[in-house]
């Protein structure tokens, strides 16, 4: 895989930590941990590929996991060393989601691919990254992927709040004039996709989907007054959420999505 150095640039000032901890950008990562606990065990090892700054990997240290990690961008592995605590039993190895060669098949029970496949613009990349992950994952073992949606962030970016304009995209032929189907490429640093993308993709896998959820919902969307909400209104709002978010009229309402599922 060349070097993308639109998304080297982009996370060299990008602060990814913050985002998962204002109040509405929490809602991905508690989604995220809400699942990943469901299928966690005592004694569980977890690789994270594409940890950004280590926020699910160094939160699953903390809860007494074994974790390894991999991550492509040299200053979110300066970050991830800068947060962890040392009584984390955690690596952080520099590589990327297309070539785990440095790892062993069948080691992990628990793998999360949560952001690489935000950057892959190619099917062929997207099987490869995913035919990786599951090959370091112990038969029975767990994956997690993540992807970004295009009709939430269509919704929220392009309509509600113009920081990117739709008839220019449109325009540009990224986006389809008529479905309004993305199409991506590395200037645009991320990639977005819809439900039956990712069901196009992982008919090539013999895996079994446990869920698929909107993590984010609107979230993002309607992240004002998420932010305004108090603590009561909030867990509210998030047992509302868990409870929706795997509702397949509701599944396309979200700026990213998780796929679960067992080797």
């Amino acid at each position: 895989m060349n070097t993308n150095q639109h998304l080297i640039d982009f996370y060299n000032t990008y602060n990814e930590d913050s985002r998962l901890t204002l109040k509405h950008g929490s809602v991905e990562f508690l989604t995220t941990m809400h699942y990943i606990a469901r299928y966690m065990k005592p004694g569980d090892r977890v690789l994270e590929i594409g940890t950004g700054t280590g926020r699910y990997s160094h939160a699953l240290a903390r809860q007494g996991y074994t974790v390894d990690a991999v991550e492509l961008v040299e200053h979110n592995i300066t970050v991830f060393r800068q947060n962890t605590q040392s009584n984390e039993n955690i690596t952080i190895t520099q590589g990327n989601a297309l070539d785990l060669s440095a790892f062993p098949d069948q080691k992990y029970d628990i793998t999360l691919l949560l952001g690489p496949l935000y950057h892959l613009y190619h099917t062929e990349d997207k099987k490869q990254a995913l035919r990786e992950a599951i090959r370091v994952t112990k038969q029975g073992g767990i994956i997690f992927a993540a992807y970004v949606i295009s009709d939430g962030c269509l919704m929220d970016e392009g309509f509600h709040r113009g920081n990117i304009s739709v008839s220019e995209y449109i325009e540009k032929g990224l986006l389809d004039a008529r479905t309004f189907a993305a199409n991506s490429n590395p200037e645009n640093v991320f990639e977005l996709v819809r439900k039956e993308d990712i069901d196009d993709l992982m008919s090539a896998f013999p895996v079994t989907r446990l869920h698929y959820a909107a993590t984010d919902g609107c979230a993002l969307f309607m992240r004002e007054a998420i932010d305004k909400m108090d603590q009561d209104t909030f867990e509210l709002f998030l047992k509302y959420h868990f409870a929706t978010c795997e509702r397949e009229d509701l599944l396309g309402i979200t700026s990213h999505a998780i796929d679960i599922f067992r080797k």
